[in-house]
């Protein structure tokens, strides 16, 4: 059934528009099994209406009650939306056969009806009935009532007593009852109950039914409100019920079969204590959490909700391994450090040898950047802002943006440059050195027209700036783009220097090839490279540093430890938006920017399947959906218009709309963001 069509979900028409039909009209319908009305009036006697009916929906029922000789004794179903009811049955027989009951947004509606009639009713749905006061004490006898639905029941104060009696209801939703004053210790009766939904509820507020005290911990009362869920619950949604740090329950520990718990709209600062010892979380959200600035030590989830958390600072947790989740983001604009992802910190409290590393000894720490935070589609600014310099770090690649008005540090000892076409060279040899890494840096501006064949991929490039590293000798590709871009103002240039940690997977002999990609609104002023070695200094700092230090970015090289459970093939570094793994393997711009896929699929079919541990990570979700055999690690990251420093995150930058695939792209260990941002 298309719900789009069913009459909760119809547009309401002005009563002039109703129609008036006879009931003779289905007198010899005498097959009639679904009846579906809309702004309709009966006149007649009902006596000679079908008597099959199995399912009536009516919208707008134009009387107060049903009629007499209504046939209602084959009904299954009987939905009634947006109805003038004042009383449902009057004088109704026994109706064995009722399973659902749907009278919501019946405005008219005070007290609901007897339900002894309906023994065997499984749904009961009061949506919007906004001046129902009483639930018949009846309710309790109906032992098959699976879902009982009363969101927006806006006077409604209390439950029945014998809701506990309720043995089969899975699903109770009193979301929207804001006068709720009394909750019913005796829910932590309902065995079989798994949903449980009180959005906009002040639910530690609420007091019980034969104490009126409040559900939430005192020093005089240690009780929770918590602890009158039952241990199987499966999804508690307690969204904009204003709860906060001081009165959040200090034990989710009764809730071991929890999978779904939406936070959304409180005034929570950081993560929960008792949250984190959930372990069974397949969701978790926060969104429009404005006080939120932390959420240190998350347990393993599925999926994190964080839209427009602007107050949102850092995210860590308890483990690696409960870092593989898919996260929605949007506005987040304060969002400067994701565990095992990236970490962006002011430039002064960069390591120095880093600082060192790149030529920055000299740099002024006091020096401010213009950043834009543009929309997705366009060059177009929405915002405007002038921050300190920042440090970026990914991938094991830490990258600095500067004003063009600098000089490129140490620009004399870049012996690679170019002004667009690919750099190729062979490592060369230096007995007394050890390769430590690569120094890159690329000055760009926004381009003159939209027009630059010689430097752009496929107008659909998914990033504003690609920088791709090929190692022919090892059949290995790294494609990376930074998660956060300065966004250079009208003639205004940009240095994006960087610094890549390849471990072992950068030798002498080997023959690289550099390219640099950009989307047509950037130019390429000019780039270049240059080739670190260690010196005997460095090489004891850097085994000190190694054995002794918790950053987890600096020492990782790219895409994690590659030196385990290597696979042959290319690694993109960088977030994509809404796009899966075989659309992207079969696009225009993944093909231009990679090249060589005969190669690489070559060489991984003789080694065999083998799958890329990320962040020394796992050995599923092998992606096959393209058919190359390609790994990729990947991260998913849309339209964030994050942060209030001077960089800008890629996936608010340039982004082309892209239909959203029809079904969720299966993606490698990692952290997978995800844009609710249309």
């Amino acid at each position: 059934m298309n719900m789009k069509m069913h009459p909760e979900y119809a547009p309401s028409r002005n009563s002039g528009d109703q129609l008036v039909f006879e009931t003779n009209a289905f007198s010899r319908m005498h097959r009639l099994k679904f009846l579906q009305l809309s702004h309709v009036k009966l006149n007649g006697s009902y006596k000679i209406f079908p008597t099959g009916i199995r399912w009536l929906c009516w919208l707008q029922f134009p009387f107060d009650s049903l009629p007499c000789h209504f046939p209602l004794n084959s009904l299954v179903a009987l939905e009634m939306c947006y109805s003038s009811l004042r009383q449902v049955f009057k004088g109704t027989e026994y109706l064995p056969s009722l399973k659902i009951l749907n009278l919501s947004h019946s405005h008219g509606l005070k007290a609901t009806p007897d339900f002894r009639p309906v023994p065997n009713l499984e749904r009961l749905i009061l949506k919007d009935c906004v001046n129902l006061v009483d639930v018949h004490e009846s309710i309790g006898k109906l032992e098959r009532l699976i879902c009982l639905n009363m969101e927006d029941c806006k006077n409604l104060k209390k439950l029945p007593k014998n809701i506990s009696m309720l043995t089969s209801l899975e699903t109770l939703i009193i979301s929207g009852c804001s006068k709720f004053e009394v909750f019913p210790t005796e829910i932590s009766k309902m065995e079989s109950l798994k949903v449980f939904q009180a959005d906009d509820v002040s639910i530690h507020q609420l007091r019980t039914a034969s104490q009126w005290l409040p559900l939430w911990p005192t020093k005089r009362i240690g009780i929770s409100w918590a602890s009158y869920l039952r241990h199987n619950l499966v999804t508690l949604s307690l969204r904009n019920s204003n709860l906060s740090d001081e009165n959040f329950p200090r034990d989710f520990g009764n809730l071991p079969s929890l999978q779904i718990l939406d936070l959304s709209s409180n005034s929570v600062c950081g993560l929960p204590d008792c949250v984190r010892g959930v372990r069974g979380l397949r969701k978790l959200s926060f969104e429009g959490c404005k006080r939120l600035k932390s959420l240190l030590r998350l347990p393993c989830v599925g999926e994190l909700e964080i839209q427009n958390c602007e107050s949102l600072e850092i995210i860590t947790f308890q483990s690696l391994s409960d870092s593989r989740i898919c996260a929605a983001m949007d506005s987040n604009f304060n969002l400067v450090e994701v565990e095992y992802w990236y970490k962006l910190e002011p430039i002064e409290t960069v390591d120095v040898d880093m600082i060192n590393l790149l030529g920055l000894s000299n740099l002024n720490l006091n020096e401010t950047i213009m950043m834009k935070i543009i929309s997705p589609f366009s060059l177009s600014c929405e915002r405007s802002m002038t921050h300190s310099l920042q440090g970026l770090y990914e991938y094991g690649i830490f990258s600095t943006f500067l004003p063009g008005d600098y000089e490129v540090p140490q620009y004399g000892s870049f012996s690679r440059k170019s002004i667009g076409p690919p750099i190729s060279f062979t490592v060369p040899s230096l007995p007394t050195s050890r390769i430590r890494g690569l120094n890159f840096f690329y000055v760009y501006a926004k381009s003159n027209n939209d027009d630059s064949p010689e430097i752009n991929a496929d107008n659909d490039l998914p990033h504003p700036v690609i920088m791709k590293v090929s190692n022919k000798s090892k059949v290995l590709k790294w494609i990376y783009g930074p998660t956060f871009l300065c966004v250079p103002g009208d003639g205004q240039d940009v240095i994006w220097l960087s610094h890549w940690k390849f471990g072992n997977k950068l030798e002498v002999g080997d023959d690289l090839t550099f390219s640099v990609f950009t989307i047509p609104e950037l130019q390429i002023k000019e780039w270049g490279l240059k080739l670190v070695y260690y010196d005997e200094e460095d090489e004891m700092s850097t085994q000190h540093k190694l054995h002794n230090t918790t950053e987890p970015f600096y020492p990782c090289v790219i895409a994690g430890d590659l030196s385990c459970n290597l696979v042959s093939g290319a690694y993109v570094l960088f977030p994509l938006m809404d796009i899966s793994i075989g659309d992207m393997l079969t696009s225009a711009w993944f093909n231009c920017v990679t090249g060589d896929v005969d190669e690489i699929t070559e060489k991984e079919e003789q080694q065999g399947d083998c799958t890329l541990a990320a962040q020394r990570g796992s050995n599923d979700n092998r992606n096959s959906r393209g058919g190359r055999g390609w790994t990729v690690v990947m991260m998913i990251m849309a339209t964030v218009f994050v942060l209030s420093f001077p960089l800008v995150s890629h996936s608010s930058l340039f982004q082309r709309k892209k239909q959203r695939a029809t079904s969720p792209p299966r993606l490698n260990p990692g952290l997978q963001i995800i844009s609710d941002h249309e």
